[in-house]
């Protein structure tokens, strides 16, 4: 069960029992190409279809500002996130942090063996859909000792919640209660690396709202 804050409506805790991860959901061809271009230069194969949803571990997900993964070839994405409760859906954000050594050999291995950290803070999705593509994804990562800009952009480049939920068999705009899904990411600015904290927001400027998290990624070390 975890907590979270729903807009100015109080805390609320959910019990999460699903997550999925949608990938390959860029609204047209052109971004999509740029994102599987992005990963073939680190070796990961084309997606048989798009998009394509994987189930990881519901307990993958977490608000803690600290995660611990294996060795150092891991990065994260910043992506919209959609949350299933019997008050309706809801909007916050995540991020896919995956392991890029095995996403060269496994694109849904390496999406099960890293934390998926997600802000506590939530919007009813009802609040946002009639303006969703003005939302922005925002992110930051500290490489290297240096703070830089990691990924910047509209969601209006990935599927819109009617068309992503259509896809994965959903009626209505919603999800059921206990399911998380991560929405898909925008292309990484210089392309995906191992980093020691991210930071990612998402915007929305037409209500003057914005919703953050940030944690930092302690390394495990490779014993063989």
């Amino acid at each position: 069960m975890t907590t979270f804050t729903v807009g100015n409506s109080g805390s609320l805790s959910i019990d999460i029992e699903e997550l999925v991860i949608a990938g390959w959901s860029g609204r047209d061809d052109a971004s999509i190409q740029e994102h599987i271009e992005e990963l073939k230069a680190l070796g990961v194969k084309a997606p048989s279809e798009t998009p394509l949803f994987y189930r990881v571990g519901a307990s993958l997900g977490t608000c803690e500002e600290i995660i611990q993964v294996l060795g150092n070839a891991s990065s994260g994405e910043a992506e919209v996130l959609l949350v299933g409760t019997d008050a309706g859906t809801l909007v916050g954000i995540a991020s896919d942090h995956t392991d890029r050594d095995a996403e060269t050999w496994s694109v849904a291995h390496s999406k099960q063996v890293c934390p998926k950290p997600m802000g506590r803070m939530l919007w009813p999705l009802e609040e946002v859909l009639p303006h969703w593509d003005d939302l922005q994804l925002e992110s930051h990562a500290l490489i290297d000792g240096q703070h830089m800009l990691y990924q910047q952009g509209s969601v209006a480049s990935l599927l819109p919640p009617a068309d992503l939920l259509a896809r994965y068999g959903q009626s209505t705009v919603s999800l059921p209660p206990g399911v998380a899904m991560l929405c898909g990411t925008l292309p990484v600015i210089g392309g995906p690396r191992a980093m020691e904290r991210f930071e990612m927001a998402l915007i929305d400027p037409v209500r003057g709202q914005r919703i953050e998290h940030r944690y930092t990624v302690q390394t495990l070390p490779i014993i063989s």
